[in-house]
């Protein structure tokens, strides 16, 4: 089981890997707009999940929703700590 600092770790070596067969070197390079769009339609599926499915869908989809987040942490140069201080 990943943690969300684990995450952040696995996606940040993914980032600096550059390899372009990597999901997450994809999105970092299609840019902040792209990115935005997959976490406002991941957003989206975590409310239609919580309303219409079951428990087990809706955390997937929030997963779905953190590892976008991340993504846009990365592309903004933010690190957890950076967010952390706002919760």
């Amino acid at each position: 089981m990943k943690t969300f600092e684990d995450l952040f770790v696995e996606l940040s070596a993914k980032a600096a890997s550059q390899d372009p067969d990597s999901g997450t070197v994809k999105q970092l390079n299609k840019g902040k707009h792209s990115i935005g769009k997959k976490i406002v339609e991941e957003a989206a599926e975590v409310w239609m999940a919580a309303e219409f499915q079951s428990k087990e869908e809706t955390a997937e989809e929030i997963s779905q929703l953190v590892y976008h987040l991340e993504v846009m942490m990365i592309a903004c140069d933010l690190k957890p700590e950076d967010i952390y201080r706002h919760l």
